[in-house]
């Protein structure tokens, strides 16, 4: 028990090191602008564990006012990056910044439309994806609890917990409501919920 308690304590202790920058503000601006303001989308990708956290993130942030979608990078180099627009904006998850797949895409998105602007995740701000982004997060590049020091485990919690934080702080800035939510979540339990509290609230 004391062991599966060290656990959470290792992981708990990175999300409370996540380093909180004016960064997180920039990057929230910068969705606002060009997705609420200028009708882009989110593009948000990553490969591996990163990709699966990227493909959360991305339609969290979808049910809450933000259109978003994955984009599988390697899936892009075979088409699928025809779906960029020059208003979008991305969201590349690589805890080594150095992820090849999405250095790649960088050059291909920057290729197809020249100004699109990147938001990275990453523990390495030297690292080549965060000298080409616009907007660089850092994870705190916190130790992996997994005994090898290799499984994405405590790298993946940091990312969830970061996407998190540019949700809720996207959904107060563009006063995101119960009935927004309501409107595009109409199936399930939340669905319920939502339409109940507002009838509750009228």
């Amino acid at each position: 028990m004391e062991e599966l308690k060290s656990i959470i304590d290792s992981e708990a202790q990175a999300i409370a090191n996540i380093p909180v920058s004016e960064a997180y503000k920039e990057a929230v601006e910068l969705i606002v602008k060009q997705v609420h303001q200028h009708g882009g989308t989110l593009i948000i990708s990553g490969m591996g564990k990163a990709g699966q956290i990227a493909m959360n993130i991305a339609t969290t942030f979808s049910s809450t006012g933000t259109p978003a979608y994955f984009l599988h990078p390697s899936e892009a180099q075979h088409g699928d990056l025809g779906m960029l627009r020059p208003n979008d904006v991305m969201l590349l998850i690589s805890n080594s910044g150095k992820t090849r797949e999405l250095q790649e895409l960088v050059v291909l998105a920057r290729g197809l439309v020249a100004g699109v602007k990147f938001i990275v995740i990453t523990s390495n701000n030297e690292s080549p994806l965060a000298q080409k982004a616009d907007v660089c997060l850092l994870t705190g590049a916190p130790p992996e609890v997994c005994p090898l020091g290799l499984t994405p485990t405590t790298s993946t919690t940091v990312m969830t917990v970061i996407g998190d934080m540019l949700v809720v702080s996207v959904m107060k800035t563009i006063g995101f409501t119960c009935a927004d939510y309501a409107k595009r979540h109409h199936g399930g339990y939340l669905g319920e919920k939502s339409r109940s509290q507002l009838i509750n609230d009228d």
